[in-house]
């Protein structure tokens, strides 16, 4: 269903300097080596080498961590104290839009609009528009807490068992304190000098904005309604001050834009689709007030690829990319939708693009994921890596290890995913992406109980598909008294799930397919498979629609998209399994035998009905 996550978070990088590490994307695949291939199997690292026990790998990466924090704050002193010798004008001239780099290195690319973050802990809801304003309240929801979930005694994310208790994640907090304390050492002896250069900075950035002509012009001082004041990580917070600025200055066109954002992120966020027509009405506003401005047209951009509509998405990209060629959201909105749209050799050719005017998190991620649908799952891991050695919010840092550890998953890594997963809960322990990855590596590696109340706490706070049919499959397989009806209260969940975001203007089409072709209406599912690979033709609307076929007993016309979602070499255990079982039902007996056993090789606990199901398979044909 394409990238793990669309965030379009603002990154070192944005001056247009190199981030810290001294890389672009490209560089960093050209060391790990273009069309590497793919990562070692189960329990391997990236040399192919074995990664050893959870706790070794955790070890492994952060101390590694802590061994670099010395150089890289020792570098971010180095070039603070050089920034004040570059004015702003000459780092927003005209000049600043010719590709390529100066003899210092740096990249010469306009300062940019600062541009909204992921907030690094996802809060209750909150009213949603103050009083008198035009967007509707909605009531802050009262507190999930599920209480002890089984006999493992989690309880929640500090409960015993929750990520708070981690080993791996305690690891990688004592090293972080131990990486700081270095930090401070080292910066002991130049924090006048640092603290001069960043004030030079901040007081640059607030006050002068290119005009896309390559004049520079004073800008307003931004206040809340800038994005750059979303950085606190309080989304719902910073919201509420957008709405109490917007009441006193209602003609803010940027307040209105940065408030339209803010919504598509809560809606991201929380699961919650009903966020987007809020979100729509404010991005309109915006461009009312001022026809054309890129803010709003970029927060179109965002809505749009969040409303799975990438035909707009890319429209409205192209539209700001024509005016600013170094936008970095709209950049990174262009890679969402030709990914989405199945254009991959297009999207590769602008994750290029994007890496060389904007090289940062967002790209970095982008890029990645680019090469692992290719099936270069080394050259992904070594940029994400890259990526991760750059963030230095706890927001970023849990974004990418997350990457990370779904990247690890579904090569069957369970070590380094659990490893990858640690960082980022050592960050943000309430990481949706980071505990839901959790729960199935648990599940894989046999931990039922755990897993079982894990996925629980994810459901409790973030009922989206993939999450309650996972539950509802656990539940099925744990086969106690009640969690029969507990799972079809999970599927049923997704049916709901499915007409609030069609409400809310979301297609919903490609997780309706995969979830009820499994659980639910399969003529449905047939439906809706069909409708999404109408509209995009990727790997992952070839693989659904190859199994609602299947399920529908239609296995011959099924056998030409499974094969079709195979052939851009992504490597996937499920859609390996799809295909196996699709190839035993059309008379391709062996070749359905070799897909399964493909599938169990990659990634031994890729789904908990699947992965049981294909093993059931293989036993009978012995």
């Amino acid at each position: 269903m394409g990238p793990r996550d669309n965030s379009n978070t603002p990154k070192r990088g944005d001056d247009g300097r190199r981030p810290p590490g001294g890389q672009t994307a490209g560089e960093a695949a050209r060391e790990a080596g273009d069309g590497s291939g793919s990562a070692a199997g189960p329990g391997a690292g990236d040399d192919g080498t074995a990664a050893g026990t959870p706790e070794a790998a955790t070890r492994a990466a952060t101390e590694s961590a802590a061994e670099s924090a010395a150089a890289r704050a020792a570098e971010a002193a180095a070039e603070a104290a050089a920034r004040d010798e570059r004015t702003a004008t000459q780092r927003r001239t005209a000049a600043g839009r010719v590709r390529g780099r100066r003899a210092d290195g740096l990249r010469l690319v306009p300062d940019p609009t600062p541009e909204l973050p992921t907030p690094s802990v996802p809060p209750p809801p909150v009213s949603a528009e103050p009083s008198g304003s035009p967007e509707p309240s909605v009531s802050p929801e009262p507190s999930v807490s599920s209480g002890p979930y089984d006999s493992s005694g989690l309880s929640g994310p500090s409960g015993p068992s929750g990520p708070s208790s981690d080993p791996r994640v305690l690891a990688v907090r004592r090293f972080k304190e131990f990486g700081r304390r270095l930090r401070a050492l080292r910066l002991g002896g130049s924090v006048v000098l640092l603290a001069v250069a960043l004030t030079a900075g901040s007081v640059a950035v607030g006050a002068l904005r290119d005009d896309g002509t390559g004049t520079v012009v004073a800008a307003a001082a931004p206040g809340v309604m800038s994005p750059a004041a979303l950085n606190g990580g309080d989304l719902d917070a910073n919201i509420k001050a957008l709405q109490a600025h917007l009441r006193g200055q209602p003609k803010d066109f940027g307040g209105w834009a940065t408030l339209g954002l803010a919504y598509v992120e809560q809606a991201r966020t929380k699961g919650d689709p009903s966020r987007y027509p809020q979100a729509e009405r404010a991005l309109r506003r915006s461009l009312e007030l001022r026809p054309g401005n890129e803010q709003a047209l970029t927060g179109r951009a965002a809505l749009a690829a969040a409303r799975h509509r990438f035909d707009e998405a890319l429209g409205y990209a192209d539209r700001v990319l024509k005016e600013n060629p170094y936008s970095e959201r709209a950049l990174c909105s262009r890679i969402d939708a030709l990914v989405e749209l199945g254009r991959y050799a297009e999207a590769s050719k602008a994750a290029d693009t994007a890496d060389d005017r904007r090289p940062g998190i967002p790209v970095f991620t982008r890029y990645a994921y680019v090469r692992e649908l290719r099936g270069d799952v080394r050259t992904a891991r070594r940029v994400l890596e890259q990526a991760l050695a750059t963030a230095a919010t706890p927001g970023d840092i849990a974004y990418v290890a997350a990457q990370l550890g779904q990247l690890a998953w579904n090569q069957g890594d369970y070590a380094t995913a659990l490893t990858d997963y640690a960082r980022a809960l050592a960050a943000d322990e309430n990481y949706l992406p980071a505990l839901e990855g959790r729960a199935r590596v648990l599940a894989a590696r046999g931990e039922r109980a755990t897993a079982v109340a894990a996925m629980e706490q994810v459901v409790a706070r973030f009922p989206l598909p993939g999450p309650l049919v996972e539950l509802g499959e656990l539940y099925e397989e744990r086969g106690g008294e009640g969690d029969r009806a507990r799972a079809a209260d999970q599927y049923a969940l997704v049916d709901a799930w499915t007409a609030l975001a069609r409400a809310g203007g979301v297609n919903a089409d490609l997780d309706t397919a995969l979830a009820a072709a499994d659980h639910g209406d399969r003529a449905s599912a047939l439906r809706a498979a069909r409708a999404e690979y109408a509209r995009r033709r990727t790997v992952h609307t070839a693989d659904a629609l190859a199994w609602a076929l299947h399920m529908g007993g239609r296995d011959a016309e099924a056998l030409r998209y499974a094969r079709e979602a195979a052939a851009t070499g992504y490597r996937n255990a499920l859609f390996l399994y799809h295909r196996g079982t699709i190839e035993r039902a059309t008379g391709h007996e062996q070749d359905g035998l070799a897909s399964l056993r493909a599938a169990l090789r990659l990634n031994p606990g890729f789904s908990t009905l699947g992965a049981r199901q294909a093993r059931a398979a293989l036993e009978d044909a012995k």
